[in-house]
């Protein structure tokens, strides 16, 4: 019955209204809150940018609905962005693509200045993250793999990265919070918040948070595999990694 509401557009977007009435828009945990308690902090223009996102549950959810904000949502799913463009406000730009490191002119020349980044691809994430922290983003909120633990490590470059084709497990993915801390580093970013389950991490020019002692293992990822952080790394450590 499930997979025959997800396969009916107007009853998949009625369930997504419905779910938005309950919970409110926001993202998966506490990330809009991280997210608003830092753009009054930084004082970050009202624009936004966030790319890999659900139809309801992402993490500038609370700022597609308010009008004083403008932003641009990216993904890759068709399925999802349709759903999102009768669900969300028309201002904002809904886009279907599947990114890759020569096609991200659209988000480099979207806005002048731009308030929230945020990344959430299970895949590319560190070299999408590479390749854009140049337009200066007030806050950067992207997602780490607490699969790969404490090492600073990230998986290769692949334009065509389906995490569940990499591996069966999809643990395999993105990059540790170490390497994104060491990558915002060197653009004088530092790590402000991580999320309460421990998938999102925050960075902003005044963040100074150690990301050893910030790490968390991902909450929901034990709990519906049963394992633990350490497991899935012994899982997935001997395939291909980059140390950075």
């Amino acid at each position: 019955m499930r997979n025959f509401f997800k396969s009916v557009p107007q009853l998949r977007r009625l369930r997504y209204r419905a779910m938005r009435l309950k919970r409110g828009a926001k993202g998966e945990a506490d990330e809009t809150n991280i997210l608003r308690q830092l753009v009054a902090k930084t004082r970050a223009p009202k624009t936004f940018i966030e790319f890999g996102f659900h139809p309801v549950k992402f993490n500038c959810a609370a700022f597609a609905y308010d009008p004083d904000w403008q932003g641009l949502l990216i993904d890759g799913s068709a399925e999802q962005v349709a759903d999102a463009k009768m669900l969300l406000p028309s201002r904002i730009d809904i886009r279907n693509a599947f990114l890759s490191l020569d096609n991200l002119d659209l988000i480099r020349s979207k806005f002048e200045r731009v308030g929230v980044l945020s990344i959430d691809v299970d895949g590319n994430d560190y070299w999408f993250l590479e390749k854009l922290i140049a337009i200066e983003p007030s806050i950067i909120s992207v997602e780490y793999n607490a699969s790969l633990g404490q090492a600073p490590v990230t998986v290769p470059y692949d334009a065509t990265f389906v995490r569940h084709q990499k591996h069966p497990t999809g643990w395999y993915h993105g990059a540790s919070l170490a390497a994104l801390s060491k990558l915002c580093k060197r653009s004088g970013y530092g790590l402000a918040e991580v999320s309460s389950y421990g998938a999102n991490a925050f960075f902003t020019k005044c963040g100074d948070l150690d990301p050893a002692a910030a790490w968390k293992p991902n909450r929901d990822r034990d709990e519906w595999s049963g394992t633990t952080s350490a497991q899935q790394w012994d899982t997935i450590k001997d395939l291909p990694l980059i140390s950075v």
